[in-house]
């Protein structure tokens, strides 16, 4: 089964490679989405993929890279669209 889920991490979490260590977790999940930095220190992101890689990959973002200090991560659920070809990281 596919899911959707959108993500909001929390903590310190800019400028430890969360963002590329994401998309790298996302590539070897076959995960489909994207991931950024907000303006408010957090980092987003959307993933698509089946249930248990979509899971796998918000677990590994409840911990992040090594210099990260994850706090929270609000997990909202959301209908699967299937509109991701694959992963990447926004800038905006």
């Amino acid at each position: 089964m596919k899911i959707r889920a959108h993500i909001f991490v929390m903590g310190k979490v800019q400028g430890v490679f969360f963002r590329s260590g994401t998309r790298d977790k996302a590539l070897e999940l076959g995960i489909a989405g994207w991931v950024r930095n907000l303006d408010d220190g957090q980092v987003e992101a959307v993933f698509e993929g089946e249930k248990e890689n979509v899971e796998k990959i918000v677990e590994w973002c409840r911990r992040g890279p090594q210099y990260a200090q994850v706090e929270k991560v609000e997990v909202v659920p959301e209908d699967y669209k299937a509109e991701f070809k694959g992963f990447t990281v926004r800038y905006s």
